[in-house]
């Protein structure tokens, strides 16, 4: 493992920091409080420590490189992180304060969950932003949690990332469901479909929605030695539903996902006749903000929005 040159001091860091954000040695200077000469002395180090220009002229002015840029949110971890040493932490009143909580989540969640959490975190702290973004197969949760720009991810795996603090949501059992006038239906029972007729009937299934979550169901039937008839696939597994009552596609599911749609939709739910392990739900967060008071309060309130999906 390389050791951390013995020049390299948190002022320095600060300095870069202010370069690339400010992409100008004068505004650096006047925001230290420092001569011009110094903080281009300062520049020059730190070009040698990297071995990368940092900042080079552009149409109009000064621009990071690209190395320079992947430079900047580490530089603002460590000060934010140093700083965090020496300032005492004061506990976090949500009805006062303003904070703004992002969280992940794809769209198969029980279509209550996230509103609930919603309404949960207006009415405990009315100040703050709420941000929901979705979770798709391009994003990069890890990166977004370490980096800060993610507070939250909730969503299922099978196994977790290790590396970071979790904790279990819920469970939610595997049923399928099918239009509830198809002629399959009307002759079936809900407990009285086969496994060779699981496997036969036309399937529809979601699209990849994040790394890890593709295949469940077929990699699951896979190391029974077993492959069901998919034809549909769906990046859009909110309109799933509606397909099915338009087809005589099956569709294969958590059993909470499915409650609010069989009040409104003629859907046909069914114990699935492959003992499937249920999905598994958790929030994931990063280690900088564990100990942080306004995301252990964000925890208690999904965890609370969870609890509340049983009753």
């Amino acid at each position: 493992m390389n050791s951390l040159p013995k020049n390299l001091d948190l002022h320095l860091i600060r300095i870069l920091y202010l370069l690339l954000v400010e992409k100008n040695v004068s505004r650096v200077a006047l925001k230290l409080n420092q001569p011009q000469p110094s903080i281009s002395a300062s520049l020059r180090k730190l070009r040698e420590l990297t071995g990368d220009p940092l900042l080079v002229r552009g149409a109009r002015g000064m621009v990071p490189t690209q190395h320079g840029e992947s430079l900047l949110k580490p530089a603002k971890r460590i000060l934010d992180e140093t700083e965090s040493l020496f300032v005492k932490k004061t506990p976090f009143v949500p009805q006062e304060e303003a904070r703004t909580f992002h969280i992940a989540a794809p769209d198969y969640l029980d279509t209550q969950f996230l509103p609930s959490i919603v309404c949960m975190l207006r009415r405990g702290s009315p100040l703050s932003r709420v941000v929901i973004h979705n979770l798709g197969p391009d994003v990069d949760y890890v990166r977004l949690l370490s980096d800060g720009d993610m507070d939250l991810v909730i969503a299922n795996w099978e196994e977790p990332p290790e590396h970071l603090h979790m904790s279990k949501l819920f469970e939610d059992p595997i049923v399928c469901a099918m239009n509830a006038n198809s002629p399959y239906a009307r002759r079936t029972e809900n407990d009285a479909m086969t496994v060779e007729d699981y496997l036969a009937l036309p399937h529809v299934a979601p699209s990849q929605l994040l790394p890890g979550y593709h295949g469940v169901i077929d990699e699951f039937l896979e190391r029974q030695g077993m492959r069901r008839n998919v034809l549909v696939e769906s990046a859009y597994f909110g309109l799933i539903p509606y397909m099915v009552t338009q087809t005589d596609l099956v569709l294969t599911t958590g059993r909470q996902f499915l409650r609010f749609h069989e009040k409104s939709l003629p859907l046909k739910i069914y114990n699935v006749p492959i003992k499937f392990p249920p999905l598994r739900f958790y929030q994931l967060w990063h280690e900088r903000v564990h100990q942080a008071p306004e995301h252990k309060w964000l925890r208690d309130q999904v965890s609370a929005a969870a609890k509340a999906l049983g009753k």
